[in-house]
């Protein structure tokens, strides 16, 4: 697909990114999703490491520097400092009753945080996957821009925040935005501040609000905000 091709180019090139296997992130994560759920400040200036092959992430210091937090697809776990596993929940689902209330508890926070990173960091070539049928939509015109679209169907094999998303790409081929179903609601993850680390192409900043039933973004609440300060691909 052109668009596919235009948009992986753009971010750094298929062989670059195959060329790889792990990321190591410095960031934060805010917004109201974790401060209406008593998390705040659990994901201020933490580490990220993942893995570019597999859905793998590790937080370093959150809830204060005291803990990490592990994801993978089969298990998330909290730990202390020197590995020691303090909890565990296996097999974690979004739609799992052990999930109580959305953020609410601490390995879900984790749950959530593992996946939205490691697709934030692993897009646009996850798109390229195999299993992940894409489709180019018609373009958007936002304000003076027109952003082509692509809706992406995600296989289960992949753990995702929506099964379907529909992404957003600027006149430069770059993500600019990410539409799907989030917890009940339609948000929009807008990204942009867009850096080269080691030759991949990484939006920085990255916001989620609410839509209105005509597509345009809600300004308030911001229901999660992600900065990245650094990245590193190896």
């Amino acid at each position: 697909m052109a668009l596919l091709d235009d948009v992986i180019d753009a971010s750094g090139g298929m062989a670059r990114w195959n060329s790889l296997n792990r990321f190591t992130l410095h960031l934060s994560v805010g917004g109201t999703l974790l401060s209406n759920a008593g998390h705040a400040r659990e994901f201020k200036d933490v580490t990220a490491e993942g893995s570019t092959r597999a859905q793998s992430v590790r937080f370093t210091g959150i809830t204060g520097g005291e803990h990490s937090g592990s994801f993978q697809p089969d298990a998330i776990t909290i730990e202390s400092l020197n590995g020691e596993v303090l909890r565990t929940w296996d097999n974690p689902s979004f739609a799992s009753p052990e999930a109580g209330p959305a953020l609410a508890d601490e390995l879900h926070l984790v749950f959530f945080c593992g996946v939205a990173i490691w697709n934030y960091l692993t897009t646009p070539f996850l798109l390229a996957d195999p299993d992940v049928v894409v489709e180019e939509l018609t373009p958007w015109h936002e304000n003076t821009e027109t952003w082509r679209r692509l809706r992406a169907q995600f296989p289960p094999r992949l753990v995702t925040l929506a099964p379907e998303q529909i992404f957003y790409f600027d006149e430069t081929a770059l993500q600019r935005r990410t539409d799907h179903d989030l917890f009940g609601m339609k948000v929009a993850h807008s990204s942009w501040a867009h850096d080269s680390f080691g030759g991949i192409v990484v939006p920085t900043l990255r916001r989620a609000q609410t839509l209105r039933p005509d597509g345009t973004v809600i300004a308030k609440p911001v229901l999660l905000d992600v900065e990245i300060f650094d990245a590193v691909f190896e």
